[in-house]
């Protein structure tokens, strides 16, 4: 049962920073009206990592549904698939394995966007979800590329729900391709340095708590990375 209550804290603790990070607007997302990507963007995916991929995709959604309350957002078939992208992420991001289903999500993404009349238009756009196919297959380990393959899960899904769910153009979407290589690298950034302070926070406690409870990867403690011998 302690174990059981130490778990909760911690999913509740990653709930929160989320939800206050969603406050925070980081942009605007160009093309719709009063619609920011928030500082949620930069760290919403360590959680599934750092509580596992299922436990972590939930804690995202916790926080996700208690901003949707906060807000007062109306419920929506639209409002609602907008939770999805960062579930995705999370989970991605804390899956290690070169084999594993996430990988499906881009690819559906892909064939969704190009079988949309607008889509179809700017289907380049959409070689973009190559890129977590890629990190997945080759560096499924290597933060900085985990972290681009988790934004750019969050990317596919987020976009592919704008398109059918939004008016647009095949220009905008052309126009937003070297403005998401941009954002993306930003938040990539941002999740992995995000990573590297939550876990070498966390590395400190983990050996005083019960096994599971936590999963940190002492490869990168910051204060190991950079320690020199005098």
């Amino acid at each position: 049962m302690t174990s059981l209550r130490i778990k909760l804290f911690f999913v509740l603790l990653f709930s929160c920073l989320v939800l206050i990070g969603s406050q925070i607007n980081f942009s605007q997302v160009l093309g719709a009206n009063n619609q920011f990507f928030t500082l949620f963007q930069f760290f919403g995916p360590i959680a599934g990592s750092i509580l596992g991929p299922i436990v972590g995709a939930g804690s995202v959604l916790l926080a996700e549904i208690a901003n949707f309350l906060m807000v007062g957002k109306e419920v929506s078939l639209i409002n609602l698939a907008r939770l999805a992208p960062m579930l995705v992420a999370a989970y991605y991001f804390g899956v290690s394995k070169r084999k594993d289903w996430s990988i499906i999500v881009p690819v559906f993404a892909m064939a969704l966007f190009m079988l949309h009349p607008v889509g179809s238009q700017a289907w380049m756009y959409a070689l973009y979800w190559l890129i977590p196919i890629g990190v997945r297959v080759f560096a499924p380990n290597r933060l900085f590329f985990k972290s681009l393959g988790a934004t750019f899960m969050a990317h596919s899904v987020g976009s592919v729900i704008w398109l059918y769910a939004l008016p647009s153009t095949p220009e905008l979407w052309l126009l937003l391709i070297p403005i998401v290589a941009l954002e993306r690298c930003l938040f990539a950034l941002g999740i992995s340095g995000s990573y590297l302070a939550i876990n070498t926070l966390l590395h400190k406690l983990e050996n005083r708590l019960p096994k599971g409870i936590i999963h940190i990867n002492p490869k990168y403690d910051l204060t190991k990375m950079f320690s020199f011998k005098t």
